[in-house]
């Protein structure tokens, strides 16, 4: 019974297979020739086209069905069921949202906003990112490494951009838009000069707190680029630094991240990272169209020079989480320096690492905590790498400092 659902709710999504569609839509090519109420005849049938027949199903009995299908289908892309049936209408999509946890409860992804959300604490997601230096993209899936069929599930994307004073990254969770006005955008990660510093700002403040946008006043506006549904502001979220190699000693990179948005206490026992739980005003309300959208709202000129103006910051007055690269080992026989990833990297890279708590001893955190690696990142083959991650790193945080590795770094090698 669960799959004939989960396949008619696939087939009313796509459009195909329905009768009812094809019926109500011959009745409406009957109503425009034989009768000057159409418009009524057309309200009601889009309103049943919109809500579906199952639509009015039991809460009791609903809950199970979307219950049952969250548990069946725990892998992607079969785990694409799951977002069907958030997909049906707002009482779907109400429970389906109550039904399925965070990554850190549950670790799975599921919906857009898991991207944002800290990872499990037991064991990590593992991820592989794809580079194209033809196109300076990098493209992050889920699993472990590449499939056969290609059939891999797209997590997010990024593009680098060189400016004349650095570079930038610009996150999206599609291949080909990397537009920072469209709601697409995710994220950016911008460096400095010399590829030693790099700073991480997010589309949304890190929480749901009542954190209001203040864009420059200075910014020019025009009301016909988008939907006013955009983020126009940029969090800091997070710093990536490098340290210099003045004297140009054979050795791995030294890394520093300072994470703004979470506070040292989260790796602490009884402590909680920051989860959104929705994105602002882009995937909350899908359904409906916001009264707000038919409104011309002013969004921000990308040609001016508002990218280059300082971005809100999003710290906290608690002390914030450090993270460092785990010392590797040299190998005696190899001739080179090790780390232990576990065979999820396979070919030695500058761009290796494995990143771990910097805590000071009065915080009071176990020593299996601070060696816990909550990021590393490594290369499996040409242009392929992997990504694992845990709490308390999102995938967005976690895919940003990957990306700072794929800079040029010529003073700090």
């Amino acid at each position: 019974m669960l799959r004939s659902i989960v396949r008619e709710l696939k087939e009313m999504r796509d459009g195909t297979g329905s009768t009812s569609k094809r019926g109500a839509e011959s009745k409406l090519r009957l109503s425009r020739t034989k009768s000057h109420i159409a418009p009524d005849v057309i309200a009601t049938t889009f309103e049943f086209i919109q809500q579906g027949q199952w639509a009015n199903l039991p809460e009791e009995l609903l809950f199970d069905i979307i219950q049952r299908v969250e548990e069946s289908e725990t892998s992607w892309p079969a785990r694409a069921v799951v977002v069907f049936c958030a997909s049906v209408c707002k009482s779907w999509r109400s429970i389906t949202k109550e039904i399925v946890k965070t990554p850190e409860q549950c670790g799975r992804i599921t919906f857009p906003i898991s991207l944002k959300q800290p990872g499990p604490r037991d064991s990590p997601i593992q991820c592989f990112i794809r580079r194209s230096k033809e196109s300076s993209t990098y493209l992050l899936y889920f699993g472990l490494v590449p499939s056969e069929n290609d059939n891999n599930k797209l997590l997010l994307a990024a593009k680098r951009i060189r400016r004349a004073t650095g570079t930038d990254f610009v996150i999206s969770l599609a291949t080909d838009d990397f537009s920072r006005a469209s709601n697409k955008y995710v994220g950016k990660l911008r460096s400095n000069f010399l590829g030693t510093k790099f700073t991480i700002y997010d589309s949304q403040p890190p929480r749901d707190a009542a954190i209001q946008p203040n864009c420059q006043s200075n910014r020019r506006f025009h009301s016909k680029q988008v939907s006013p549904r955009v983020p126009a502001c940029s969090y800091l979220v997070s710093t990536v630094s490098y340290e210099l190699n003045v004297l140009c000693t054979r050795g791995p990179r030294r890394m520093h991240c300072v994470m703004n948005s979470i506070p040292v206490s989260a790796i602490q026992e009884g402590g909680n990272a920051p989860t959104p739980t929705s994105f602002p005003q882009i995937f909350d309300e899908p359904f409906s169209p916001s009264p707000a959208a038919k409104e011309k709202v002013p969004v921000p000129d990308l040609n001016s020079a508002s990218l280059s103006e300082p971005p809100i910051s999003s710290q906290v007055s608690t002390e914030q989480l450090a993270l460092k690269n785990k010392a590797p080992r040299w190998h005696e026989q190899l001739q080179c320096w090790c780390l232990n990833f576990k065979g999820r990297v396979s070919v030695a890279s500058v761009k290796n690492f494995q990143l771990v708590a910097a805590v000071d001893p009065s915080h009071n955190i176990s020593a299996e905590e601070q060696d816990k690696v909550i990021l590393q990142f490594g290369k499996i083959g040409k242009d392929i790498f992997t990504m694992d991650y845990r709490y308390p790193l999102s995938t967005f945080q976690a895919f940003a400092i990957c990306l700072s590795s794929f800079d040029t770094k010529p003073a700090c090698e």
